[in-house]
Formats: C-alpha cells, structure tokens, sequence
C-alpha cells in the first residue's frame, strides 16, 4: 500500500469546485511535486489531505488508515504536517516557543530537546533569535522556522506549500538544500512551488495540476523536458 493513496477527491467551496475527482498516490520516501497556475487547486488539495478543508467527495489514506474525515490534529498524530503557505508562523511567541508548538504530540523531551539544537544548527540565525518573537523575522528565517517546527514532529509525510514565495535567491537555495537532506533521512515530501523547474529538479516524480484537476503526471526528467511544460511554466 502507498504512503498516501488519493481516489475521486473533489472539494468544493460553495458551488464551485476548487478540486475535481483526483487520483493520486505517494510511495514511502518519495519526492513528489504538483506544479500549476495560481488557482488550479494545488493549495486546496493540500489542505483537504491536512484536514484543514472538508471533502465534497472521494476518500484519503495515510499510512493504512483513512483520513478523509479525521481533524487536522488527529492527523499530526499519524505523522503528517504542513508548512502552509505564508508560513503560519505564530508571530507573537518567540522562535523557541514556535518550534516547542511542533513537538506538542510529543512526550520525549530530551529527543524533542536534541532535535531543537539539530533545527538551531542547521539555521543559525534561528538560534540567534530564538528568545525573540518570531514576527520579527525576515521571511525566509520565518520559512526555516516554518520547517523546523514542522519537522520537530517527527513527520512521515511532509507537504510544502510554496516554500520559495517571497525569498531572495540565497535563502531559496538554503530551503531547497533542506528539503533534500529532509528526503535523504526518510521522509516523503509533497511539494507545491510556483518555481516549476526548481520543484521538478527537487523531486523525483511531478504532477500538473489545471482547473482543480490533475492533466499531466510522470517522472520529473521527462516533464523537465516537454515542450508544453517548457512553455507554460518555463518561459521558454
């Protein structure tokens, strides 16, 4: 059985339906990618497997159980998080109180204490700040600690919602360097980035997704290489 299997998803807001009868599955330890135009569905699909929206039709599994009409919370537990779109960042808690909010299913303190020191290595400059309210960051520290609490939840399933929107070039490379070391311990990545060529050479295997529904799915190289993906997505 996959990690994630997908089958005859629609998710409508009011009459109109964002997402449209999408199949769709995720093997354990894969990157997968899912690259559109703004407002084809990508942000509702991600949250729909969060349990952030409820679902018009279809079902979800992850991890043998089915999630279609579990709360976001009994979600985490399974092993599945979302870095949202815009971070989520709670910006009037400090940086140390942010990242203690994604162990919060946790009862390993020392472990949950390792890892911490593990996301101030990796991000410095979180370490520097981590007394002070995260509101005070930069945008791409605040995607780093966007991450970091994320991981300290130790997830099976990680899904990216836009992780590059809004940051220099340097800190993009910084992000996109963890999501490959994040895939190299385990963890299967979900990846919606408006940077199509960035996510199709992140990840293993892409999806396209038009009008809430997915049109185009394959092995990352090749889609790299179509010419309708080249000039819809690449400029070119």
């Amino acid at each position: 059985m996959s990690l994630l299997e997908i089958q005859h998803l629609s998710v409508s807001y009011g009459n109109i339906q964002a997402v449209r009868s999408i199949d769709m599955a995720l093997q354990e330890g894969e990157r997968v990618c899912l690259i559109g135009a703004n407002g084809a569905g990508k942000t509702t699909l991600l949250k729909a497997i969060a349990g952030m929206l409820p679902i018009t039709h279809g079902s979800i599994h992850f991890g043998g159980h089915a999630i279609t009409r579990l709360a976001s919370y009994q979600i985490v537990h399974l092993g599945l998080a979302l870095v949202p779109e815009g971070r989520g960042i709670f910006s009037r808690l400090s940086v140390q109180e942010n990242l203690a909010m994604g162990a919060y299913i946790r009862r390993d303190k020392a472990a949950v204490q390792h890892e911490t020191n593990e996301i101030y290595q990796r991000f410095p400059r979180l370490g520097e700040r981590r007394n002070q309210p995260a509101g005070q960051l930069s945008g791409g520290e605040q995607q780093m600690l966007a991450i970091g609490r994320a991981l300290l939840s130790r997830p099976r399933l990680l899904l990216l919602d836009e992780p590059s929107m809004g940051l220099a070039p340097m800190m993009v490379k910084t992000i996109f360097e963890t999501i490959h070391d994040i895939a190299k311990r385990g963890v299967s990545v979900l990846l919606v980035e408006q940077n199509a060529r960035l996510a199709l050479a992140t990840c293993e295997r892409g999806l396209v997704m038009e009008s809430g529904a997915l049109t185009l799915q394959g092995a990352s190289a090749t889609l790299a290489q179509d010419a309708a993906i080249q000039k819809s997505y690449f400029g070119e």
